[in-house]
């Protein structure tokens, strides 16, 4: 089968959670240059309109969907308008997410509940509904969960965000375990340091964060295409409850720290 076969995603339906921006807005628009109808929602409406509007403009397909992950009534209207404009979503990005910058003996609990309801709570509650949905219109789909290198290795300042995003890591494993036989398959992405229009000035402005990665440079957000089409595509039907690390080889110099 020729490549251009093999990650075609003609016919798909797509939803993305957090596309307004970064990595979301990103694999947004990947998902629909590559034949997926997509489904954009996050909670900034105006920016999801104008990302809708770009993916129109190049022959694709979308929808914008104000929502916000935590918020189950939010959650299954997002589900609705995707099946009423174009059918049963068969590929969710559980995309969004929040970081903060809080050492542990001082951050608040609020953080804490904060960015573990959007980081992980959100990610099995998006998760539930999409499969239960594929499972009742008896379609086969691909669940892609966005993790981190941090769910391997912490850092100073971000407790919580490696907690939840090695959460990720395991739920993404126990979902595929229990969904595989159903024809859901589980899988993630834990991208390492990618520059998005987010976090440009902070990580530019600092190139010792190259350091440790043995790639020598930062990521671009187009390294993350080609694990986005594998796991979202036919290529990826035999994968199961994997997370591809794509980090430029930096979680080998955390594990050998």
């Amino acid at each position: 089968m020729k490549a251009s076969e093999l990650f075609d995603l003609t016919g798909r339906v797509a939803l993305v959670t957090g596309a307004s921006s970064g990595l979301g807005a990103h694999f947004a628009r990947t998902l629909a240059e590559n034949g997926a109808k997509v489904v954009l929602v996050a909670r900034r409406v105006e920016r999801l309109e104008a990302l809708k509007e770009k993916i129109q403009a190049g022959g694709g397909q979308a929808i914008a969907v104000e929502a916000d992950v935590l918020d189950r009534a939010h959650m299954a209207r997002a589900f609705d308008a995707a099946e009423k404009a174009f059918g049963t979503v068969t590929i969710l990005i559980n995309n969004a997410g929040i970081t903060h910058a809080d050492r542990v003996y001082e951050m608040p609990e609020e953080t804490w509940r904060r960015v573990l309801g959007t980081n992980l709570d959100a990610v099995l509650y998006w998760a539930q509904e999409a499969a239960r949905r594929m499972i009742t219109a008896k379609k086969q789909g691909a669940i892609i969960n966005i993790a981190s290198i941090l769910g391997y290795g912490v850092s100073k300042g971000v407790s919580a965000y490696a907690v939840a995003k090695a959460g990720v890591v395991q739920l993404t494993k126990a979902l595929a375990l229990e969904l595989a036989f159903k024809g859901v398959r589980v899988n993630a992405i834990a991208p390492g340091f990618v520059v998005t229009e987010i976090n440009d000035e902070y990580l530019k402005g600092r190139p010792e964060m190259t350091r440790n990665i043995p790639a020598g440079r930062l990521g671009e957000t187009r390294d993350l295409d080609g694990a986005l089409l594998l796991l979202a595509s036919d290529a990826g039907r035999f994968m199961a409850g994997a997370t591809i690390t794509v980090d430029g080889g930096q979680v080998l110099a955390i594990a050998g720290a």
